[in-house]
């Protein structure tokens, strides 16, 4: 599988540890932060979940598991997009902030990180 075939997630997270040895502190950052961003939107909603009697409850390895939200690839692609958008916006408010020229900075970082990953689809 070319890097161009290989599934956005994936490339995030064999992106991760080059990020780390390579003591890459925007990129570990935002690499981090944008695989948390897909796995809380993989997550199950629980508000259908109901207290009963311990005697109604199911019994045996894995009953009580629900199967996580399926992400397609184009919603994993919207949700690094919208990691970089957030960077960029927050980005443009801490240049206007006296002293957040390196927060800005930092920010922008992150955003390029992420981006290069969007880059290879």
């Amino acid at each position: 599988m070319t890097a161009q075939n290989t599934p956005l997630r994936e490339r995030l997270r064999a992106a991760l540890p080059t990020a780390m040895k390579a003591r890459d502190r925007a990129a570990v950052a935002a690499l981090r932060s944008a695989l948390a961003a897909i796995d809380n939107a993989e997550a199950v909603d629980g508000s259908d979940v109901r207290a009963g009697a311990i005697e109604t409850s199911p019994v045996g390895l894995g009953t009580a598991e629900v199967a996580r939200r399926h992400l397609t690839e184009s919603d994993i692609t919207a949700l690094v997009r919208t990691e970089i958008d957030d960077r960029l916006t927050a980005a443009k408010e801490y240049e206007s902030r006296p002293g957040g020229a390196d927060r800005a900075a930092t920010l922008r970082a992150e955003a390029a990180a992420l981006t290069t990953h969007l880059d290879q689809a």
